[in-house]
């Protein structure tokens, strides 16, 4: 095999029209349909693996992915035969597992794939007419059942398994709803359909009875069991506003009927559900382009009710916006855990949503966003590379033009036209590219975020063009004759004429001193660029060339073309010819250190073999695309080649020599990261800088004026607060006054109650020890009448036993020789038995050979006659499909006509429309003119009049200002008297506080005490508990010798044996220490116990005592405290009234002053024929005079304020006392005022 080999790192592309053609395989792993097989994408990591199809293939069908997330259905058709293949997900690479196939059905490709539950068994459907349905035992590659269902059309079909049982079938399309039971090698259909048949376009399971089917005219209809449940109609949507942000509602309309027209399958904007999913919530559909619907389970008659909508996004680089959110969306699928959706649509895209947990995140309508980012839904046209950037150009003829990154996978520039593009090539610098277009050739400036037309060359229809190796000059193709450009002046430096064929492909050398190029008429040029004239050529008619490429000295060209062979040209001739064994070649790239060439065939295939070429089939293909490769290139470092097909995908390989060995460099290449900007967008944006620099300021002085108006609203509301917690306080000093009395009664009534329950223990103690006692003795003469009757019973119970003994041997003997002769008799029988079934066995083995002989005659007499009925039906059948078509054909051509009548009413209704609106709009704007020029006339009237009534207001204000200046220094004055007052308060405050530190520290005394009596109560305690567990191991003991006594007593007949027991159960329980102990222990336990509680008691009374005075005086230094604390605030509070009263008034006249201010210039600026309104205007320097004395007077409130701080500082206040008096915020009033 060839020493060079290549792996796809990165694959760009989806394949449409792939039944389940996207699917998860974990929370961040896709899978979906790519070219000649599959890719798994991982959302994060942004990896890709390549998953290839069978050999020959020409791309994926449908496919199917099993419950576990292991296997892989793929139906593909490879060459002409139709291939059904199982793959290994869970093996690294994914390997072909099995292929299926059976050759008593037809050879067509599966529509559609489902695995069962357990991954066990596959359901495979093939497209109407004719169509099948087949049940397999995939491991096994058996074919378990198979259905023949005949539908109207070829139309959509889908397959899925219940999600809880291997042998229900669910098979839908158009006209058909059926579900299916697999028994006994057969598939039974198990429902009955009613009603009017449906086209039932999709279906998805919803439990293990319901299955949901969405219909052509926007039906969704839910199955149980196979009887209607429920039904509900979907509407047809239109996009929402946010969507749409600049159409009207009337280009709205003519959008939506051109989105129906373009689609075909959407009749006059008719809804249709085209894809459907279950999650456990519910279910979402897609009932209209470019939206998908969910739907949540709800308890009223309707079972499910909508709760979000989701658009696809709009895409602003399109050239048609609104269309561009208007693709039908054909798959979707939801993660398994059900946090992510993704849909696929017919154009190529995917799409992805993030699902919210909770309903309060919820928003009612949402938007999609691209899985990765937006790709290619048409034939790619052209490919280029640059040397400064790792960077590669694509165009397609869906109008786009794309910049991908292929060291990162990722897109970096992407722009739609109004034309087709047929090629692209990428300047030496990846600053700048040119486009063909069917109607010019452009040079495009690429900057950072947008693709700037620089210059528009009139070449009509370039199909090829290619910037020289230095980039200084370019060349177009038009028509027969190539053009070259200076990429600095463009102008046209010469004209190279030759060719009698279209021109495929043209080629520069690397120093730009030789220009190749090849035609449809099978020549190939080389040109000299100085004289315009061909140097070397060779032509070969038989062959339509479709792509060249040169070796790195330019001595050798590389052809491919029609003729299946790869050619090696030098020196005017063909040195060197590769047969392609049975595919045609379209494509070929040479790496630049010459050892490796890579070819592209008509199939997708790419093949890699080394240089010089071989003769035999020595080289490694790989299954890539799913049509022919159009474009390739390999990187300047030989580390990338780089591929595009007609399918629209892009493959990025990382090429590989000698054994699995990356192509090495001579230098590690080093790109460029500058970008291009326009001008005008740097203007824009720091234009918009700026503006949002202004509007933070805005937004930070209007939010200081909020916070200031927030603090005055706080500060009251605290002072209300601070009134009712009072309240609240004295209230709850009185309850908690009663509530100790109360407490203090209880506990009287306690101790009470405890005295006498101890007396009553005693009393019962005494008389319990007294009954015991008599008990004892009762029970211990009871027991020793219940051991002599005992004794007796054993004797007579032991008579008896002897007796039965044996009787009961004397009767198994008898019984054993009864039944042993029994026994003889039934084996007898037996054997007499067997022989008569065997000549039974015989008899009914003749009479079955014939039942089965007359059953197979009779069946083929029904066979014959059943065929021929069958072959009657199927002419009739087939005359009436023919008249069917006829009247098919004649109503479509009649609804074809009706539609454009309509399409052409409404658009004349529509331009109608227009122009009334417009002729409306002019008619409104004269009016509303003409209401201005009254407006403005009546104003600057009003504003006259205005001015001369200021001018009267400005004397009397000044006559105002030096009354208020007389009023300031009263006030200031005041305000000395006033905080002499305060400071006296303070003092009294801070007295205050030291008194309550004093019955602070008098109360935690307190509280020491009562812990250490609480301790002294629990060392008590603890010593009750010991003696009552001293009590309990007594008890115990007692039993124990109780027993031990009992059966000392048994003996009391033998003398020697109750004389032994009576001193093993003194040496047992009676000890000399234990005897001493009780004694010293009655003796000092009762007078002890005595002496402790009298000593308790007295010191519980002392304390309650002491309790009780505390309490008292506490609450009476509390209450003044209170008091003279309640006045204390009544008294700064009007303090702070008449200070912000005085404030007031002061801002009044700063704003009074402010007035005269403009009135003044206004006068200055008057004409002097004018009277002046009283001599106080005229005094020399007023304005100064003003400032200063307003200056003088802010100067004194400033002291004022310092001193009132200071004074604060100096005299602490608790943080008990800190939460009643809150600090004067007179720097925020005043400020406030200011403002």
């Amino acid at each position: 095999m060839s020493a060079v080999a290549a792996r796809p790192v990165a694959v760009i592309g989806c394949r449409p029209g792939v039944a389940g053609g996207v699917c998860f395989l974990e929370d961040q792993v896709v899978l979906h349909a790519v070219g000649a097989g599959c890719v798994q994408l991982h959302l994060k990591q942004n990896w890709r693996e390549f998953i290839p199809g069978t050999e020959k293939t020409r791309g994926v069908q449908a496919m199917a992915i099993s419950p576990d997330r292991r296997y892989l259905a793929a139906a593909e058709t490879a060459g002409d035969q139709p291939v059904l293949t199982v793959y290994d997900l869970s093996s690294v690479p994914a390997r072909r597992r099995r292929t299926l196939s059976a050759t008593e059905l037809p050879e067509r490709v599966a529509v559609a794939l489902a695995f069962s539950p357990d991954c066990q068994y596959l359901a495979a459907a093939t497209a109407p007419p004719e169509g099948h349905l087949t049940y397999w035992l995939w491991e096994k590659q058996r074919l378990m059942a198979a259905v023949r269902l005949e539908a109207p059309g070829s139309s959509v079909c889908q397959v899925s398994f219940s999600p809880q049982d291997n042998a229900q079938v669910c098979f839908t399309g158009n006209g058909f709803f059926k579900l299916f039971k697999y028994s006994e090698g057969t598939l039974k259909q198990m429902n009955l359909e009613k009603g009017m048949p449906q086209n039932y376009l999709c279906h998805t399971w919803l439990s293990e009875e319901e299955v949901i089917c969405g219909t052509d005219t926007g039906k969704l209809i839910l199955f149980e069991t196979g009887d209607l449940l429920w039904e509900t109609s979907v509407e047809y949507r239109k996009p929402h506003r946010e969507l749409e942000e600049d159409a009207t509602t009337t280009e709205y309309e003519r959008c939506s009927v051109c989105s129906s027209v373009d689609n075909g399958s959407q009749q006059d904007s008719l809804p249709q559900i085209s894809a459907i999913a279950a999650y456990s919530k519910g279910f979402a559909c897609s009932s209209s382009p470019g939206i998908v619907l969910l739907f949540e389970k709800t308890r009223g008659k309707e079972l499910y009710k909508e709760s979000q909508e989701i658009w696809l996004p709009k895409d602003r680089f399109s050239n048609d916006p609104e269309k561009s959110g208007r693709q039908n969306i054909i798959c979707i699928c939801f993660s398994p855990s059900e946090e992510t959706m993704v849909v696929n649509t017919h154009k190529n895209q995917l799409y992805v949503f993030t699902m919210f947990t909770t309903d309060f995140m919820k928003e009612r309508i949402a938007y999609f966003k691209y899985l990765t980012f937006p790709l290619h839904s048409a034939s790619i046209t052209g490919l280029d590379i640059c040397v400064w950037k790792p960077i590669l150009a694509t165009c397609s003829l869906d109008r786009s033009v794309r910049i991908w990154n292929y060291r990162t996978n990722t897109l970096e520039l992407y722009k739609e036209y109004r034309e087709e593009a047929h090629t692209v090539s990428l300047h030496p610098t990846g600053l700048f590219c040119l486009v063909g277009f069917s109607d010019k050739l452009r040079f495009i400036s690429l900057l950072y975020e947008d693709m700037h037309v620089f210059k528009e060359l009139a070449v009509m229809k370039c199909r090829e063009c290619s910037f020289s190796s230095r980039g200084h000059l370019f060349a177009a193709v038009n028509g027969n004759v190539i053009e070259i450009y200076s990429s600095i002046t463009f102008q046209n430096i010469n004209n190279l004429k030759g060719h009698s064929g279209k021109i495929h492909s043209v080629k520069w050398s690397a120093d730009d001193t030789k220009f190749i190029s090849c035609d449809t008429h099978g020549a190939v040029y080389e040109w000299n660029l100085s004289t315009g004239e061909r140097e070397t050529d060779c032509v070969l008619k038989s062959c339509r060339y479709s792509s060249i490429d040169l070796s790195s000295d330019a001595k050798v060209i590389f052809a491919v073309g029609s003729d299946q062979t790869l050619k090696e040209i030098s020196e005017s001739s063909i040195q060197h010819e590769v047969p392609a064994f049975g595919v045609v070649y379209t494509a070929v790239a040479v790496s630049h250190s010459g050892h490796m060439v890579f070819v592209g065939t008509s199939l997708g295939t790419i093949r890699a073999m080394k240089y010089p070429l071989p003769l035999t089939a020595d080289f490694n293909e790989y299954q890539a695309h799913a049509g022919a490769v159009t474009k390739m290139s390999i990187t300047n470092d030989d580390q990338f080649l780089l591929t595009a097909s007609e399918d629209g995908s892009i493959f990025i390989w990382k090429v590989y020599e000698k054994g699995g060995e990356v192509v090495k460099w001579q230098k590690e290449a080093e790109y460029a990261e500058e970008v291009l900007i326009m001008r005008s967008d740097i203007k824009e944006k720091s234009q918009a800088m700026l503006d949002l620099q202004i509007r933070v300021k805005e937004l930070q002085t209007e939010n200081y004026y909020q916070l200031s108006l927030k603090d005055m609203y706080y500060n009251e509301k605290i002072k209300e607060l601070e009134d009712n917690f009072t309240q609240e306080i004295s209230s709850l000093k009185t309850k908690h006054q009663n509530l100790q009395a109360e407490k203090e009664n209880q506990e009287r009534q306690h101790q009470l109650q405890v005295s006498e329950l101890m007396n009553k223990q005693a009393r019962e103690m005494q008389k319990l020890e007294s009954d015991s006692n008599q008990k004892l003795l009762m029970e211990n003469e009871k027991y020793q009448e219940l051991d002599e009757k005992s004794q007796k019973m054993q004797e007579e119970y032991e008579k008896q036993l002897h007796s039965l003994e044996e009787s009961k041997s004397k009767a198994v003997k008898e019984l054993t020789e009864y039944y042993e002769e029994k026994l003889n008799e039934k084996s007898v029988l037996l054997k007499e038995t067997e022989e008569d079934m065997r000549r039974q066995f015989r008899a009914h083995e003749e009479i079955e050979k014939q039942i089965y002989e007359d059953e197979d005659q009779e069946i083929m007499e029904i066979k014959i006659k059943y065929e021929r009925q069958l072959w009657e039906e199927k002419e009739s059948n087939m005359q009436l499909k023919g008249e069917i078509g006829v009247m098919n054909k004649r109503l479509n051509s009649l609804q074809k006509e009706l539609k454009e009548r309509n399409r052409y009413i409404e658009e004349i209704k529509l331009a109608q429309q227009k122009l009334q609106h417009f002729i409306k709009s002019l008619e409104d704007d004269i009016l509303s003119l003409k209401k201005e020029i009254q407006e403005r006339t009546n104003t600057i009237q009003d504003k006259e009049k205005h001015i001369y009534d200021l001018k009267k207001k400005n004397q009397e204000l000044e006559k105002c200002r030096f009354v208020l200046d007389h009023r300031i220094v009263e006030l200031k004055k005041l305000i000395e008297a006033r905080g002499n007052d305060i400071k006296i308060m303070k003092k009294q405050i801070y007295e205050m506080e030291g008194e309550l530190e004093r019955f602070h520290k008098e109360s935690t005394q307190l509280k020491l005490n009562i812990t250490q009596l609480q301790q002294k109560l629990k060392a008590t305690d603890n010593e009750m508990h010991r003696e009552r567990q001293k009590k309990h191991n007594m008890e115990a003991l007692l039993k124990q010798f109780k027993a031990d006594l009992h059966n000392c007593a048994g003996f009391i007949q033998e003398p020697q044996k109750l004389k032994n027991g009576i001193r093993e159960l003194y040496t047992k329980y009676v000890q000399d220490s234990d005897l001493e102990e009780i004694e010293i222990a009655q003796k000092d336990l009762q007078p002890e116990c005595m002496r402790q509680r009298e000593y308790l008691e007295r010191n519980l009374a002392a304390l309650k005592k002491k309790l009780v005075k505390n309490q008292e005086t506490h609450r009476g230094a509390y209450m003044h405290i209170m008091q003279e604390n309640m006045s204390l605030i009544k008294e700064i509070n009007d303090l702070r009234q008449e200070l912000k009263a005085a404030l007031t008034q002061l801002h009044h006249l700063k704003s009074t002053l402010k007035l005269t201010k403009k009135r003044e210039a206004i006068q200055n600026t008057a004409p002097p024929s004018e009277p002046l309104p009283s001599p106080a205007v005229l005094r020399l320097n007023a304005e100064k005079e003003n400032e200063k004395i307003i200056e003088m007077q802010q100067l004194e409130i400033q002291y004022l304020r310092n001193q009132i701080q200071e004074k604060g500082q100096s005299t602490p206040v608790e943080p008990l006392l800190a939460g009643n008096l809150p600090e004067l915020n007179l720097e925020g009033s005043h400020k406030t005022q200011q403002q």
